[in-house]
């Protein structure tokens, strides 16, 4: 099935036809600034060009950066306060108009979006398990999945980590607003991880975002007992989780992991000789 996806985020907004079968782009993405102040008229405005630029009728699916519950934005993470309250879904689609051929746009939590694509496709295919999908960018998005069914909107990105909110200064902007080393960097990155490790005891960590495409550079400081890895479709994951999540095509559950069976210790009847 073809669907299209779009990734709304603080700074861009790009989109590309999907095929969910196998989780490609049908055409390279298309990318157009967020518009700043990001207010609801003007994103879907933007939206609306990003799909044109392909032709695009049909099926929509749209990453957003808020807590959203049947459509409806309950937060707003690097776009304009007016967003709360707001039916997204019909933001966009009035935008759009004709080109959904009949069909409502369906939103997702943008890091919801990422991890639905990483976990069918990417670095946590056929993992069972806790997974934490983190998403290091504009703030820090993150995704929780439960032996493959994803527990919607999880805002982690904003526990307190001494004394301010994590994202303030473990996002990837901040890297770049204080122009800190990524040797420095990483100190935060694994401080914020190791909050989640120690609240969560997750199977698997997997780190996405922009950051996500320069792992070598900051991985090799990251101490920690669970196992972290780089997000494998990068930039593309939101594009292709919204495109997912538009055709209804979640993730299965995944069978939990049987724990080791143990042998207790051997036992001797009266005489001395073995059972």
């Amino acid at each position: 099935m073809r669907v299209f996806g779009v990734d709304i985020g603080g700074t861009g907004i790009k989109g590309a036809p999907v095929d969910t079968e196998d989780g490609t782009l049908v055409a390279p993405r298309f990318r157009i600034p967020t518009p700043q102040p990001a207010e609801p008229e003007a994103v879907a405005q933007t939206v609306a060009q990003v799909a044109e630029h392909f032709g695009w009728t049909g099926p929509v699916g749209a990453t957003f950066p808020a807590v959203i519950r049947a459509g409806v934005a309950h937060t707003a993470a690097n776009v304009d306060e007016s967003w709360v309250g707001s039916d997204v879904s019909a933001v966009l689609g009035g935008a759009l108009g004709p080109a959904l051929g009949g069909t409502e746009v369906a939103v997702v939590n943008d890091a919801d979006a990422a991890g639905i694509a990483e976990m069918a496709f990417g670095a946590g295919r056929d993992t069972a398990g806790l997974v934490v999908m983190t998403t290091f960018g504009t703030g820090i998005g993150t995704a929780l999945f439960l032996h493959g069914q994803l527990i919607p909107n999880t805002e982690l990105g904003h526990l307190e980590i001494h004394g301010h909110d994590a994202e303030t200064k473990t996002s990837d902007a901040a890297r770049e607003r204080e122009d800190l080393s990524w040797e420095k960097w990483a100190k935060r990155v694994n401080r914020y991880l190791g909050a989640l490790e120690a609240l969560l005891w997750p199977d698997l960590i997997i780190v996405g975002g922009g950051a996500s495409k320069k792992a070598d550079r900051f991985f090799d400081h990251l101490e920690l007992r669970t196992k972290v890895v780089p997000a494998q479709l990068q930039n593309e994951a939101g594009i292709v989780g919204a495109a997912m999540f538009a055709a209804g095509e979640q993730i299965r559950p995944r069978p939990a992991p049987r724990p080791a069976r143990r042998r207790g210790p051997a036992t001797r009847p009266p005489g001395g000789r073995r059972p």
